[in-house]
């Protein structure tokens, strides 16, 4: 009984499977983060284009 609990006070085998879900979300987080940032930048970029595009064909 010794042994099997000084194992499982040992056993980190999951602890590799929690660290990368937790890289995965902090990435994740990370690109809504800067998308949400550069929304307006874009929106205004292709809007610019569209109507640069739309006055060379007029």
């Amino acid at each position: 009984m010794k042994q099997l609990l000084k194992k499982l006070a040992t056993e980190d085998s999951g602890q590799d499977l929690i660290e990368y879900a937790l890289v995965a979300a902090l990435v994740g987080l990370g690109a809504v983060a800067s998308i949400t940032a550069l929304k307006n930048s874009i929106s205004n970029t292709f809007n610019s284009i569209g109507t640069q595009l739309s006055n060379s064909v007029s």
